[in-house]
């Protein structure tokens, strides 16, 4: 049973990464899978193959640079919200070893593509945040930032998958009661004297 949630941990932490970055935590994944770190399913080998590697080192250029040009990084975030769901997803089915697979695809589905999307949307809402305060200069040092997450995140999550996991749940719960403490759905109720 141990084993399974650090499996699950791993999964769900490197989809996080996802959100920051589509194709960092593949790259990384690649890296770690050629290099015996990691063990992928079966059906998910080809990703700790050379050629994948160049695949995924490419694209990681690509997105690394598309990320810090002017509204090229708006037109990213359009298609990187379905596409950093789906990523992960993906992802955390490929390191569930050992798992049924009704309950692998279960928890890819919920709580990895959940993971990336939350992820993904609150990195969306920086970025707009961003550009109407400052006209989109400051876009450029958000994009750097996102990019320091999706590595930091996904090496934490092949290292320390369980302190990750607690450590996002925090952050998740702290960033929701700031955004909808607001709107009264985390707020106390105040007792009538």
């Amino acid at each position: 049973m141990p084993e399974i949630i650090f499996t699950v941990c791993l999964g769900v932490g490197l989809s996080a990464a996802c959100g920051f970055r589509v194709f960092v935590p593949f790259l990384i994944v690649s890296l770690a899978g050629l290099n015996g770190y990691l063990h992928l399913t079966p059906s998910f080998q080809w990703i700790a193959s050379y050629p994948a590697l160049v695949v995924f080192s490419v694209a990681t250029l690509f997105e690394i640079l598309g990320y810090f040009i002017p509204w090229v990084d708006h037109a990213l975030d359009t298609i990187a919200v379905p596409l950093a769901t789906v990523a992960g997803v993906l992802i955390s089915v490929s390191v569930f070893t050992d798992i049924n697979p009704l309950l692998k695809w279960t928890l890819a589905v919920i709580a990895g593509g959940g993971a990336a999307g939350v992820v993904q949307a609150g990195t969306v809402l920086l970025r707009a945040s961003s550009t109407a305060a400052t006209g989109g200069l400051a876009n450029p040092l958000v994009a750097f930032i996102e990019l320091g997450g999706a590595v930091i995140v996904a090496l934490a999550a092949l290292v320390i998958p369980v302190v990750l996991v607690v450590a996002l749940l925090f952050f998740f719960v702290f960033f929701a009661k700031k955004i909808f403490g607001k709107s009264g759905l985390f707020r106390k109720k105040e007792s009538r004297a």
